[in-house]
């Protein structure tokens, strides 16, 4: 059913983290956002599952809009589900039991785990076999978003040799500039474009956020945020720790961008910047921090349609309850405090 217009209708910019399977919670508040027929979107820049997730949305955008777009994203999401039934990486009969959906304990996850540490991918996938490149040559048509797509698309990688980020625009997005996006170095071999090899975008920028400043004219950004920035206690054992570490290096980036946006903001509100040259940019964040602390960082690997189910409602409900509160602040100003996230 096609949504109705109304005039009350308000453009944003989206920034989609990276996270593996938990990009289903960013799927959640797509769905969402596409479903209200008060939210425009103009630009989007996404890295990793994120980077996913915009180009899924942008081809079923070109095909029937918002509606397309929608049906893409659930297709897209229940169609990888379809890898778990073939993983040797599953939960346990007791984690399912009490609905534990990590997959610390899972002896194909250790086994895989020692493995990565003593073999690269290049050693045990030689022939660098990536499904995901089937999936999405077979879903995303990259011709029709480089030709037809309604939205700016940034999609962010990290240079090997260089450790530089590149981005790629909507007229250079391709499969290989979103597997690079998502190429995590221990488990995929890197992607090369035009003569350069490239990991995952997150170590980056998780998302970029300035692209969305420089290339479009909207100033308010919605960061789906699916990687928590805090958290409640000091991580004392070895899982928890590299958990707490993966959260920290897929977040750096990012707050640093935050902290020159609330560094431009500030001299602009003190008129030391002329706001004619500067643009005044608005942050929000739909995030369910809480729900993602519970979450350790092996059941990014989880591909569960369960547990993608359960992603995706918690990000319907998240983007629910945050335009409930923020619609209206949404052209007028932020809707968090830059300064309480980097400080």
């Amino acid at each position: 059913m096609a949504r109705k217009r109304t005039s009350k209708t308000k453009t944003v910019n989206l920034a989609l983290q990276g996270g593996g399977a938990h990009g289903a919670f960013t799927w959640g508040v797509l769905d969402y956002l596409l479903e209200d027929a008060r939210i425009e979107i103009e630009g989007i820049s996404g890295t990793s599952a994120g980077a996913i997730n915009a180009v899924v949305l942008a081809d079923g955008f070109c095909r029937n809009r918002e509606e397309g777009a929608r049906e893409a994203l659930e297709n897209f999401w229940r169609r990888l589900s379809s890898f778990d039934l073939f993983s040797p990486i599953q939960r346990l009969p007791y984690s399912k039991l009490v609905s534990d959906w990590t997959l610390d304990n899972s002896p194909g996850r250790m086994f895989f785990d020692a493995m990565v540490r003593m073999y690269s991918p290049y050693e045990f996938n030689p022939l660098d076999i990536n499904p995901l490149r089937e999936l999405l040559t077979d879903m995303v048509d990259f011709e029709l978003i480089r030709k037809s797509s309604r939205f700016k698309l940034f999609v962010s990688a990290t240079n090997v040799r260089t450790g530089k980020i590149k981005v790629f625009d909507e007229d250079h997005v391709t499969v290989d500039a979103v597997l690079a996006s998502s190429c995590l170095p221990h488990i995929f071999q890197a992607v090369e474009i035009d003569g350069e090899a490239y990991w995952d975008g997150g170590y980056m920028g998780n998302p970029p956020l300035y692209p969305l400043f420089y290339e479009t004219g909207c100033q308010d950004v919605i960061l789906v945020q699916v990687n928590p920035v805090e958290a409640d206690d000091v991580p004392k054992s070895a899982r928890a720790i590299e958990n707490r570490l993966n959260e920290i290096t897929f977040n750096s980036t990012l707050l640093r961008e935050l902290r020159n946006v609330e560094f431009v903001t500030r001299l602009i509100d003190e008129g030391k910047l002329d706001p004619k040259e500067y643009m005044r940019v608005y942050m929000h964040v739909i995030s369910a921090a809480d729900e993602m602390k519970e979450l350790s960082s092996s059941s990014k690997h989880n591909l569960e349609l369960d547990f993608l189910i359960y992603l995706r409602d918690l990000g319907r409900k998240s983007a629910a309850g945050w335009l409930e509160q923020n619609f209206d602040r949404i052209g007028q100003g932020s809707s968090i405090s830059m300064r309480d996230m980097i400080d």
